[in-house]
């Protein structure tokens, strides 16, 4: 029997976990990246009412790199409690996926962003069971000095298309 390589080992090990884990979608983009064929796609923003229409955009929605998609954080701008805030932002994260051709189960990772800390475990009842059987991994913090416009929890979130 003949002994492979340090490199031959870890080549064999690193195809081995990519097709186990679907990763022929991420060799794929690596080829991909490496080729320089990749490219930026941006989803643009509607003007907010205090900025002119005239007015280059400050951040797109959504921008897609590849087959991934990186999506801005959306709150929730009207009186409520967390509960209701944290529905209404799940839900309007979900149109954005579906309109960019993903979905609550292709997310990767999501950061939410609490006006309070207290409002953890409210959050999470809501926020539970949207993500398909393996949910994405996750970062929760209370923003310091609150949330703009002022939305009670705003989230962010990385997938793929």
């Amino acid at each position: 029997m003949q002994q492979q390589s340090r490199r031959g080992l870890l080549k064999n090990a690193a195809k081995a976990a990519a097709a186990v884990t679907g990763g022929a979608m991420l060799t794929q983009t690596a080829t991909a990246q490496v080729s320089g064929k990749l490219e930026k796609k941006s989803y643009p923003v509607k003007p907010s009412s205090d900025q002119s229409p005239a007015a280059p955009p400050l951040f797109s929605s959504a921008v897609s790199y590849g087959n991934l998609l990186f999506l801005a954080g959306v709150g929730a701008h009207f009186q409520g409690t967390i509960e209701e805030h944290t529905k209404h932002v799940l839900d309007e994260l979900e149109k954005n996926l579906i309109g960019a051709g993903s979905s609550m189960e292709k997310v990767l990772k999501v950061n939410v962003y609490l006006n309070d800390i207290n409002d953890w475990a409210k959050m999470n009842t809501v926020y539970a069971g949207r993500w398909g059987k393996v949910p994405p991994v996750r970062t929760t913090i209370a923003a310091a000095g609150g949330i703009p416009g002022n939305s009670l929890v705003e989230m962010d979130l990385i997938a793929y298309i």
